[in-house]
C-alpha cells in the first residue's frame, strides 16, 4: 500500500505543477455542462407560423386565439395574396394555417369544418412537433365549444411524474455530467500514461521493484481523486443551479460513481499503456469515451431509437449504464432495486479495462 500511495503522490504532484492540466480537469467540465446544457433542449416555444384566415368569422378568429394562446407558436398574419411557400422559402415560418371560407357557417350549422395546416418538413424533428402541437390545440378547441354538443366518450387525465415542468436541463444536466465525466479524467490518465512511453521514463520503473499492479494502481488512484473533485464540482452546479435534487436513496449512486472513476481512469490508463504517443492515446480517448458516450448511451435519445444495426455496440458502452443510474438518482429514485444490474456491469467493465491495463504492463513483475 505504501508504494501505491507513494506512486498517487507522485501522479498528483506532477499534474498540479502543470496548469493547464488542472484547468482541464476542472474548468472544462463545468464549461461542457453548462454549455451543453443550456444548448440542447427538448422545450420548444415560439415556432413561427402563419395564419391565412379566408373566413374573417368570428369562429375562425376564435380558432387563431387558440393558437396563438399555446407557448409552442408564434402566430403572424399572412396575406392571402401570398403563397406560404414564400414564408417557407424565406425562413419566416416553419407551418401555415390555412382556414378556408365558409369555415363560420358550418361551425354554426354543426357540420364537420376542416382546416389546412401545412408544416416545412426540412427539419423532420421541429415538423414532428408542430404536428403534435397543432393537433393539440385543435382537440382542445373541439373539447372547448363542441364538448357539450359532441360529448367524448373517454377523458385522459395525465400526470407528468419526476420531471413534471419537463424541464431539458433536468434531463441532459446528468447525462452531460455522466459525458464530462467519460472524457476528461481517462484523458488526463491516458496522457500521463503515454508520456511515461513517449519520453521512456517508463524503463525508470522497468528497473524498480515496484510491481505493475502498484504502478497502476497508483496511478488509477490518483486520478480518482481529480476524477472526484470533478463530480463534487459539477455536482454542485446540478444542485444550485438546475434544481436538481437525490430522489431516493443516494447509496447506489455513490457506489457507482466510484466504480465508474476507477473504470474510466483505468480505462485511460488501458490505452496509455497500449499507445506510447500522447497525440494517437488522446484521439482514442475522444473517439470511444466522448463519440460513444455522446452517440450510443442514451443521452440525448432513447437506446431503442438507435438504428438496429448498431443498437448492439450500447451494450458494451459503459457510459449508458451510469446515466440511468444518475439519471434513477437525481429523478426516479428507484434505488438499488432498479439499478443493481448496472452497478455490477461498471465495475465489471472496469475490471476488464484493469486486466487489460496490467497484462501491458506485466513485463515490469520481477521473476523468481
Amino acid at each position: 500500500m505504501r508504494r501505491i500511495f507513494a506512486q498517487a503522490q507522485k501522479e498528483l504532484t506532477q499534474l498540479m505543477r502543470d496548469r493547464l492540466a488542472v484547468t482541464l480537469a476542472l474548468v472544462l467540465p463545468v464549461v461542457l455542462l453548462l454549455l451543453q446544457t443550456t444548448a440542447i433542449s427538448l422545450t420548444v416555444k415560439d415556432l413561427p407560423i402563419i395564419v391565412q384566415d379566408l373566413d374573417q368569422s368570428q369562429a375562425s378568429l376564435k380558432l387563431v386565439d387558440a393558437f396563438r394562446q399555446s407557448l409552442s407558436f408564434h402566430v403572424a398574419s399572412w396575406p392571402a395574396d401570398k403563397q406560404p411557400e414564400v414564408a417557407f422559402a424565406s425562413n419566416k415560418a416553419r407551418g401555415a394555417l390555412i382556414i378556408p371560407e365558409e369555415y363560420g357557417r358550418q361551425v354554426a350549422r354543426g357540420q364537420n369544418a376542416t382546416v389546412q395546416m401545412l408544416i416545412d418538413a426540412s427539419d423532420e424533428n421541429t415538423a414532428q412537433i408542430i404536428s403534435g402541437d397543432a393537433a393539440q390545440v385543435v382537440s382542445a378547441y373541439n373539447a372547448e365549444n363542441a364538448g357539450a354538443a359532441r360529448p367524448q366518450p373517454v377523458t385522459a387525465a395525465i400526470r407528468l411524474w419526476y420531471n413534471p415542468s419537463r424541464s431539458s436541463q433536468k434531463f441532459y444536466g446528468p447525462g452531460i455530467y455522466v459525458l464530462a465525466m467519460s472524457l476528461f479524467p481517462p484523458l488526463l490518465a491516458t496522457l500521463a500514461m503515454s508520456k511515461e512511453g513517449e519520453q521512456k521514463t517508463i524503463l525508470q520503473v522497468y528497473v524498480s521493484n515496484i510491481s505493475a499492479h502498484e504502478f497502476l494502481l497508483g496511478k488509477i488512484a490518483a486520478f480518482m481523486v481529480v476524477a472526484s473533485a470533478e463530480a463534487i464540482v459539477m455536482m454542485m452546479i446540478l444542485f444550485m443551479g438546475f434544481g436538481l435534487r437525490f430522489a431516493g436513496d443516494p447509496t447506489p449512486f455513490i457506489v457507482a460513481t466510484i466504480l465508474y472513476m476507477f473504470t474510466v481512469t483505468a480505462f485511460g490508463n488501458m490505452l496509455g499503456a497500449a499507445i506510447p504517443s500522447q497525440v494517437a492515446a488522446m484521439q482514442a480517448v475522444a473517439l470511444t469515451g466522448f463519440l460513444f458516450v455522446y452517440m450510443l448511451s442514451g443521452l440525448l435519445f432513447p437506446v431503442q431509437n438507435i438504428p438496429v444495426g448498431i443498437r448492439w455496440i450500447s451494450n458494451f458502452v459503459w457510459g449508458r449504464y451510469y446515466i440511468e443510474v444518475v439519471r434513477d438518482a437525481l429523478l426516479a429514485g428507484g434505488g438499488w432495486p432498479s439499478v443493481w444490474l448496472k452497478v455490477l456491469v461498471i465495475g465489471f467493465i472496469g475490471s476488464i479495462f484493469y486486466t487489460i491495463a496490467w497484462r501491458n504492463l506485466r513485463r515490469m513483475q520481477l521473476k523468481d
